[in-house]
């Protein structure tokens, strides 16, 4: 019998995805902690997360229900992180993961100038950037609900190593390990950040937004793409466009649900990343720039 020790799991961030992601390890067995804020992990510590079905096909494959997740404010000793707060929380997590040192950290948060800043906080820690593609809302700080009948995690191939990747792909969810960092983080930001722009600035869903305007759309996607291309991850616009096709119509973003309630959200990381690259590359972002400005001011 083996001996080996696997580190317990912390995921941090029980959001709409970190709560996912919880539900899902625990469910599967794994040692997992929710680390999160002194409200939330009492709601978690009272009830649970719940993982409700709103998609219609998402019971099958994952199932339903509660789990007792534990839950606590601090990250445990030496886990193997996965850090899912939205990208405008990680200033605040930062401190108490490196407190922990721990023994790995995989991220799963969107955007693509993050990295930096969670190795400059974690030197000598393995730190990887995955990615993940899942519809899902938070419903109040113990239920998640689960739109989407997929959950697709990629992760670039040095951290195919992680207790997290492995625990990952035991917990049900299809993960691909693929590539280097800047594609993976790049397939779904070029994605991400074109769908959650148009979405947010005309108020509509995925298939109406990107019809709207044809000729904004183009254009967006065009500097998506030579931002992209600015970056080191090759794509074209025609790569895109197929992307984008099969992406559900009727899919709304995170980024247009949280601007339409006053919340926080992740227009700088998207949207704000996308005029950063392309002026230090010298790329005109006119479109980025009409769009952003229009919702700064929403």
């Amino acid at each position: 019998m083996s001996t080996e020790q696997h580190p317990v799991i912390a995921v941090v961030g029980p959001g709409a995805v970190g709560g996912l992601v919880a539900w899902l390890l625990h469910r599967a067995g794994e040692d997992v902690v929710a680390v999160g804020r002194p409200a939330t992990v009492s709601a978690i510590e009272a009830n649970g997360i719940e993982l409700r079905d709103t998609g219609g096909a998402a019971a099958e494959k994952f199932g339903t229900g509660v789990e007792r997740v534990p839950a606590g404010v601090d990250v445990p000793e030496g886990a193997s992180v996965i850090v899912a707060t939205k990208t405008y929380g990680l200033d605040d997590v930062l401190p108490g993961i490196a407190a922990a040192r721990p023994g790995e950290v995989l991220s799963l948060l969107n955007g693509v100038e993050h990295m930096g800043q969670l190795r400059d906080a974690l030197p000598g820690v393995p730190v990887a950037g995955a990615s993940i593609a899942v519809s899902a809302l938070r419903a109040s700080p113990s239920v998640i609900d689960l739109r989407s009948p997929w959950v697709r995690i990629e992760v670039p191939e040095p951290a195919a190593g992680f207790a997290s990747v492995a625990a990952l792909t035991a917990a049900g969810p299809a993960v691909r390990v693929r590539g280097t960092e800047g594609e993976v983080l790049w397939g779904k930001f070029r994605m991400l950040a074109s769908i959650a722009l148009l979405t947010s600035y005309w108020r509509q869903p995925v298939a109406a937004a990107l019809s709207e305007d044809p000729e904004l759309t183009e254009a967006l996607l065009s500097e998506v793409v030579a931002c992209s291309n600015a970056s080191g991850v090759p794509a074209t616009t025609l790569q895109l466009v197929e992307t984008l096709s099969g992406v559900p119509g009727g899919m709304r973003t995170s980024l247009q649900e949280d601007l339409a309630a006053g919340a926080p959200n992740e227009l700088d990381a998207l949207g704000g990343a996308l005029l950063r690259i392309g002026a230090a590359n010298g790329i005109p972002t006119p479109a980025v720039e009409r769009i952003v400005s229009a919702l700064s001011v929403a």
